[in-house]
């Protein structure tokens, strides 16, 4: 990615957030000139990766939009030796724009991450067994699974726990739309019935698993109040 790029979105979001290159540079455990040097001169003409990860985390945005690489952008960022405790103690799992559905179904957008939201790992642990690279945050459209949720609400997704089906909230793929939806198992017929939340809406019993794509289990939920 283009030098300049990185530095006009760096200083963009430090100038969105009210905040000041000092303040970010002793954040970093660098010279309170550190990132005004960067911004403004280009020196260093690289953040360094522990610099970049720490940015990346504060914003909460993809590292490869502050020069990280694009080679896996959908994955959870994992703690990584030598890094600051701060870094460490945070996974940044990755936002899409696709919405799932939550009525009659939403078209996917193209599959690629805008931005990233930190995580603390001891909570993302407690949500979840699976390792955390299968980790993705989806925004709610629509009203059928409501009061469960809500249109606007994130949700975290564990797309590594899309097999062994059990009675839950699971995003899921049907045709190119994505829904989501609470899914029953008949633990003798073996079948699933797929329920909205919401009354007003219709829910479709005994289907077979076969016929359906999942996509994962919903672990958890974030909502804006007000």
């Amino acid at each position: 990615m283009d030098s300049i790029a990185i530095r006009q979105r760096l200083d963009a979001l430090i100038t969105s957030r009210g905040e000041d290159y000092a303040s970010l540079s002793r954040r970093l455990g660098r010279n309170a000139s550190y990132i005004q040097q960067f911004i403004k001169r280009g020196v260093p003409r690289r953040l360094s990766e522990s610099d970049r990860q720490l940015l990346a985390q504060h914003f909460g945005i993809a590292e490869h939009l502050l020069g990280g690489s694009p080679a896996d952008p959908g994955r959870a960022l994992l703690p990584r030796p030598g890094l600051a405790r701060a870094a460490e103690d945070y996974v940044l799992v990755p936002q899409y724009q696709l919405n799932a559905s939550a009525g009659p179904g939403a078209l996917p957008g193209v599959e690629v991450p805008t931005a990233a939201i930190a995580f603390q790992a001891g909570f993302i642990r407690d949500l979840s067994s699976n390792p955390p690279e299968g980790l993705a945050v989806l925004g709610v459209e629509g009203d059928s699974m409501f009061p469960t949720l809500a249109h606007g609400d994130q949700i975290l997704v564990d797309t590594n726990d899309h097999l062994r089906l059990r009675d839950g909230i699971y995003v899921l793929r049907s045709d190119d739309a994505l829904l989501v939806k609470r899914l029953s198992l008949n633990p003798i017929a073996r079948r699933i019935t797929i329920r909205s939340d919401n009354e007003a809406y219709p829910s479709w019993p005994d289907c077979d698993p076969d016929s359906i794509t999942v996509i994962g289990r919903v672990v958890w939920v974030g909502r804006k109040l007000g």
